[in-house]
């Protein structure tokens, strides 16, 4: 009777979601010193087997895979540890998925690398991971001359805090004055300071006429404690940071030559891009920067990031979520528990909110909608919802080919008071009252 029951139940098939369908995948634990791999049973002796992370164990990963009949593979993403290993298999012909790492957490309690690496196998064989989105290797080499490019600005920042740093010990009150230190009148006192001026009112007469401070505000700052020890440190600020700006110069031209490669869209042939807004255009076919708030900088963050093929997103709303721009929908029971948006580090939502900022004394339509939704919101939210609207509007233009053309705040006040209007006269209809306006009613006649 049990051999019966038992002969039955191997009879029984999975259920349609739950068979396998990735029948040859493989589940790969990225770390830093070694990998360990997964692959099918019946498929090898040894199922699950340990490479160190050398670049000629990753060759032999990739043989034994092959050897194994693998033709997919999921992996975690794993820090950076991740990226040679994704390189060398893809480059062999297998299909590499990357997953996020909160969507294969292991049954708590058995957590070792062999477990690891064979949850990512099982679920990747019945279809249960999706990979995470990367774009083609033109624009995978695009973002890291981008992000080299973040980073080399970042660093010429913090050398920017040490000349004011150095400029405070002297008592030199340039930052007072000036709104940027690093700019054309900042720079030409500080080199003149290094090159051996002292004198206030020659400094202040170095003051470009776009200043708005005038020459005798800058001199009443210029009076400090000139000591060797700080001039030492305002010196090497400064060689640091010009030598940054020549690292960002001879990457900006990377960036061009990288864009260059792009297949341009229009009828330019051979000629190439005379800017990065010229390439940017001729690369995507639409100019990013028509919409309010993004400049060209902005416009080469974004397509970095995400490229110019929208057909990875199934909608607007979808590359919004993706983005994390999206309000939460954390429910329980029926009832919203938090409407919180999810964190992700994503750089182009980053860029995004950073465009959003810088609309707050804008008069375009995203302008007003951010003051009327932070008017509501409150400033943080207000910008979370503009930068969503602006995704929506990059997403448009990069799918449809379109042109965005900006209607004006007075278009959008219009708008948000005919809704407004429609509103009161649906609660009034509601409530059995009638809504009329203030000039067509009459007065009532006064009797004697």
């Amino acid at each position: 009777m049990r051999a019966c029951k038992v002969s039955r139940a191997r009879k029984m098939k999975l259920p349609k979601h739950l068979q396998h369908i990735n029948v040859s995948a493989a589940g790969i634990d990225v770390g830093c010193r070694s990998h360990f791999v997964a692959v099918p049973e019946g498929s090898c002796e040894q199922p699950v087997r340990e490479f160190t992370s050398f670049t000629d164990d990753l060759h032999q990963m990739a043989d034994w895979l092959l050897g194994c009949g693998v033709t997919t593979v999921a992996m975690e993403s794993t820090g950076i540890y991740w990226i040679p290993v994704f390189e060398i298999l893809e480059s062999r012909g297998l299909e590499v998925r990357l997953v996020n790492a909160r969507h294969v957490k292991n049954v708590p309690g058995r957590k070792s690398d062999v477990l690891d690496c064979q949850w990512l196998q099982q679920l990747h064989s019945y279809g249960l991971l999706e990979g995470a989105f990367r774009p083609s290797e033109q624009v995978c080499a695009l973002r890291a001359y981008v992000r080299q490019r973040m980073n080399l600005v970042r660093y010429a920042g913090s050398h920017i805090q040490h000349m004011q740093k150095a400029l405070a010990q002297m008592n030199l009150q340039l930052a007072n004055v000036v709104s940027d230190i690093s700019g054309v009148t900042g720079m030409r006192i500080i080199r003149a300071i290094l090159a051996g001026e002292r004198n206030p009112l020659a400094l202040a007469r170095l003051r470009d006429p776009r200043c708005k401070s005038n020459e005798s505000s800058i001199a009443r700052s210029l009076h400090g404690n000139f000591r060797s020890e700080h001039l030492f440190s305002l010196k090497q600020a400064v060689a640091l940071y010009d030598f940054y700006q020549t690292q960002i110069a001879e990457c900006d031209r990377e960036i061009l030559a990288q864009l260059a490669s792009f297949d341009a869209t229009d009828s330019s042939g051979s000629r190439p891009p005379a800017s990065v807004d010229d390439a940017l255009q001729r690369m995507s076919g639409v100019d990013l920067t028509g919409i309010d708030g993004i400049d060209t900088t902005s416009a080469l963050k974004i397509i970095a990031e995400v490229g110019t093929d929208m057909s990875r997103w199934k909608s607007a709303k979808h590359f919004a979520s993706w983005l994390g721009l999206c309000p939460g929908t954390k429910i329980s029971g029926g009832k919203l528990l938090s409407a919180k948006s999810k964190p992700v580090a994503n750089r182009a939502a980053t860029t995004l909110r950073m465009a959003a900022f810088t609309l707050l004394r804008s008069k375009s339509a995203l302008g007003a909608y951010l003051r009327r939704q932070r008017s509501r919101l409150g400033a943080p939210k207000a910008i979370t919802a503009t930068a969503h609207k602006m995704a929506r509007l990059v997403y448009s233009m990069l799918k449809h080919g379109s042109a965005y053309v900006d209607l004006g705040q007075n278009y959008y006040e219009e708008r948000y008071r005919d809704r407004a209007i429609k509103s009161l006269k649906r609660k009034a209809q509601t409530f059995g009252y009638l809504l009329v306006k203030e000039a067509e009613t009459q007065p009532l006649p006064i009797s004697p």
